[in-house]
């Protein structure tokens, strides 16, 4: 079964980084002052609000529990696996159909000659000839073109009686062909499942960079109009106050994007988990990451759990069980067939003292029960499938040990990812703390008089590049522990 594509949540939040108002990094929350006041205008400085809300206007809020809960039962790439399963259980009834016994019915009306010989002929499956018999021998300067009616009605039955294994081997097959549906359906499942949450913390990351934005865009204007002020009042250079528009104007566009970029995350995720609107949110709090079992645990629960090695072992299974059903297929079958017709010919019998009918009415009753025993001894069409079929085996073992290697490399590589992704957290919070203070002393210089507004732009683009660089460290951290899980199947039950 084909893989589905996944959503690229990395792609937006990639998108999000450079949209951030230095088109620099990526985000977090909570923009204050070095001295944790919020951040207020001057008298008579007034803050615009948004031009439209973050994200998509009327975005329905999901915990990540309810979206992996409606993505199960809803995504259609998940439907569409759990029909296949479905699709092949049906085809495993097929083979198991030829136990049950066969009804039919059959009328004919043919027109021909009747020119009777003794010689043989063998009916063949492309070529229908009907039966003469009963009618003179007649030499080839005696024939007739002269035709005559026949008529046949008749009901007859078939009822396998033993097939020494046949069906059996067939429906083994079939049955093995479901299993290797159901086994990708949970790899889709899985797949699904860590595409939701990818999506989800993509948009807690947009919604962080969203914030950044927005709080630097609050005091970049802050800042504008306080050198607006200083200009006026003779104590600033005017381009203190051409360098604060220019700020501003900036983190105004880095603003717009930010919700632009929230408005993607949503899209996604809608896609992700199936929802039937253009966007879902993500609730306001996103789950912390969950422990990890050592390496060695993992890789045991990998190779115990992982869906694509147990279909790739479901894939060996069932090409063996195909190879010993085409082997049966040689084997004998023994059936019991049975017909009642009526039946009329109009030419003349051979038989002394018989009349002629006129053959449009079957009126002559006849009846007939066969025992039938057959054994195709010898197929070379059937030993080479048989051949194929092992080679075939051949290739689903090497698939086997490439599923195993490349399980075990998910593993370790996610693993590695979410010890370096855990370990560069506190480095980035002492960044973001350092970032702040040293704001909050540009800023304090600002203010007196003593700092200039490209020492506190330089301040600013520090800071808020720190608290982008942590949200994403936090979105890299819930992105590998998902990838982890993934990797050692920790979403099957």
């Amino acid at each position: 079964m084909p893989r589905r594509p996944r959503p690229p949540a990395r792609w937006i939040l990639a998108a999000l980084y450079l949209a951030s108002p230095l088109a620099a990094r990526g985000a977090t929350v909570g923009a204050t002052p070095g001295d944790g006041r919020p951040l207020t205008p001057p008298a008579g400085a007034t803050v615009a609000p948004p031009a439209v809300p973050p994200g998509m206007p009327g975005a329905r809020k999901i915990t990540l529990e309810d979206a992996l809960a409606y993505a199960r039962a809803h995504q259609p790439a998940v439907r569409a696996a759990l029909a296949q399963v479905q699709e092949e259980k049906a085809n495993a009834d097929v083979p198991r159909a030829r136990y049950r016994p066969q009804v039919g019915i059959t009328a004919q009306l043919i027109g021909g000659t009747a020119n009777n010989t003794t010689a043989s002929y063998l009916n063949t499956p492309f070529v229908d000839l009907p039966r003469i018999g009963g009618t003179p021998v007649t030499a080839a300067d005696g024939a007739t073109w002269k035709p005559y009616a026949s008529t046949l009605a008749a009901v007859g039955g078939a009822q396998e009686i033993f097939d020494f294994g046949r069906i059996a081997a067939e429906a083994a097959a079939a049955d093995a062909r479901a299993d290797v549906a159901g086994r990708a359906a949970e790899a889709v499942s899985l797949d699904i499942e860590l595409n939701v949450e990818e999506a989800f913390y993509a948009v807690h990351a947009a919604k962080a960079i969203h914030q950044a934005s927005e709080d630097a865009y609050e005091r970049a204007l802050v800042h504008r109009d306080f050198a607006r002020a200083g200009v006026k009042s003779g104590l600033r250079s005017p381009i203190e106050l051409t360098r604060a528009e220019a700020d501003l104007s900036r983190f105004d566009t880095g603003r717009i994007r930010a919700r632009g970029g929230v408005a993607s995350a949503q899209a996604v995720l809608a896609a992700a988990v199936g929802w039937p609107e253009l966007a879902l949110d993500a609730a306001d709090e996103a789950p912390g990451a969950a422990s990890m079992p050592a390496l060695a645990e993992a890789l045991r629960l990998a190779n115990d759990k992982d869906p694509r090695l147990r279909e790739a072992l479901a894939e060996l299974r069932a090409q063996e069980l195909q190879t010993r059903a085409i082997g049966a297929s040689l084997r004998p079958d023994i059936s019991l067939s049975a017909a009642l017709s009526g039946r009329a010919g109009g030419a003349t019998p051979s038989n002394i003292g018989a009349e002629a009918a006129s053959g449009f009415l079957p009126n002559v009753p006849n009846w007939d029960a066969a025992l039938v025993l057959t054994w195709p001894l010898l197929d070379p069409t059937v030993t080479a499938r048989e051949r194929a079929s092992r080679a075939a085996e051949e290739v689903r073992r090497s698939e086997i040990d490439g599923a195993r290697q490349e399980i075990a490399t998910a593993v370790a590589r996610s693993y590695v990812d979410v010890a370096v992704s855990h370990d560069a957290l506190p480095s980035l919070q002492h960044e973001l703390e350092a970032a702040r203070a040293n704001y909050a002393q540009a800023d304090a210089r600002f203010k007196a008089g003593l700092g200039t507004s490209v020492e506190l732009a330089d301040a600013e683009a520090l800071r808020i590049d720190a608290e982008i660089r942590l949200a994403i460290g936090v979105f890299d951290l819930e992105k590998a522990r998902a990838a982890f899980g993934r990797a050692i199947a920790e979403g099957l039950r």
